[in-house]
C-alpha cells in the first residue's frame, strides 16, 4: 500500500521504495524484508542475503526473528503478485538492529536515541509531555485545543481506573467497553470509525471535529459517572454501563442535529494525504 507523505517506517529510507500492506485487522503496517536489506547492505541479491542471515539469525543467535515474518503477496518487478516475507514494524526495527552493515549504522545510532529518549521520560515524565506538545504545535494545532486533548487524555484515564477497579482488564475488554460508548452515539466501534474518516493507525481523536470530541467526552465521561454511583462489576455489568453513557451522547448528537439541520458526524480528518488501494483485510497470507 502506498500513501502521500506516509509518516512511517518509510521515511527512515529517505523516500526509497519500501513495499507495504496494511493489515487492518491488526491494524499495522507489514513491510518487505528483502527491500529493507537491499537499502542496508551492498550485496546484489537481497534474498539470497536474507536466506544468510536468517540461517544465522536463527541457528548461531537463537533469534525468534524468521519465525514472525509474514509470507504475503505483494508486487514484484515484473508485475506478478509473489509470497514475500514481511515483518511489521517492531521486526523491521530488529531487523534493522541485527543487520551488520555501515549502512545500518544511522539506523542503529538512531534506535539508540529513541531508547535514551525512553529511559529520559522515566526519570523526568514532563520530557514526554513537553514532545507531544511540541508535536501538535508543528503539526498546526494551536494551544487551546492541545489543552483540551490532554484533559481529554486525564479523563480517559479517570475512566480506565474505575474500569480497573471494577474488574475490567487493560486491553481486550477495554476495548470492548469503549466500542460500546462509540457504538451508542456514532453507530459504530472505534475501529470502524476510524475507517470512516480513511485513518489507519492514526489517532482517533485527533481527526475529530470539536463537536465529534464533545460527543466522545460526554459518553465517556457520563459512563464514569454511572460506574462510580452504581459500582458494576465484571464486564457484562459495565458493557450496560458504559451503553448508557454512550446513550446520553447519543441524545446529545440528536439535539445537536436537529438544531444543526445536518450530521455532525463527518469523514473529515486532519491528514494531509490519503491512502490509495486500501483493502480491508489481508487474505493473502500464506499458512
Amino acid at each position: 500500500m502506498k500513501q502521500n507523505k506516509l509518516e512511517t517506517i518509510t521515511k527512515l529510507f529517505e523516500g526509497k521504495e519500501i513495499r507495504s500492506v496494511w493489515d487492518s485487522e491488526k491494524e499495522e503496517y507489514y513491510f518487505s524484508v528483502v527491500d529493507v536489506i537491499s537499502i542496508l547492505t551492498d550485496s546484489k541479491d537481497s534474498s539470497d542475503y536474507w536466506t544468510t542471515l536468517k540461517r544465522r539469525l536463527t541457528n548461531d543467535e537463537g533469534s525468534q526473528l524468521p519465525t514472525i515474518c509474514r509470507s504475503l503477496k505483494l508486487k514484484a518487478k515484473d508485475g506478478k503478485m509473489r509470497n514475500t516475507d514481511t515483518l511489521d514494524t517492531k521486526g523491521i526495527l530488529r531487523l534493522i538492529e541485527s543487520v551488520p552493515s555501515p549502512k545500518a549504522e544511522p539506523f542503529k545510532l538512531w534506535l539508540a536515541e529513541l531508547g535514551k529518549e525512553k529511559i529520559d521520560e522515566v526519570f523526568d515524565p514532563e520530557i514526554a509531555i513537553k514532545r507531544a506538545i511540541n508535536y501538535y504545535r508543528n503539526r498546526g494545532y494551536d494551544d487551546k485545543w492541545i489543552k483540551a486533548r490532554l484533559n481529554g487524555i486525564l479523563d480517559r484515564n479517570k475512566l480506565t481506573d474505575i474500569w480497573k477497579e471494577s474488574g475490567i482488564n487493560e486491553g481486550y475488554e477495554y476495548a470492548i467497553l469503549t466500542n460500546d460508548i462509540y457504538k451508542e452515539w456514532s453507530g459504530m466501534t472505534a475501529k470502524e470509525y476510524k475507517e470512516f474518516k480513511g485513518l489507519r493507525k492514526e489517532s482517533l481523536r485527533d481527526n475529530m471535529s470539536d463537536i465529534e470530541v464533545l460527543l466522545a467526552d460526554i459518553g465517556e465521561i457520563t459512563t464514569r459517572e454511572l460506574a462510580k454511583k452504581h459500582k458494576p462489576y465484571g464486564l457484562n455489568e459495565n458493557r450496560k454501563i458504559a451503553k448508557a453513557g454512550g446513550e446520553v451522547a447519543s441524545n446529545t448528537r440528536k439535539d445537536i442535529e436537529e438544531k444543526l439541520c445536518e450530521d455532525v458526524i463527518s469523514k473529515d480528518n486532519k491528514l494531509n494525504y490519503q491512502y490509495i488501494d486500501d483493502n480491508k483485510k489481508l487474505d493473502n497470507t500464506v499458512p
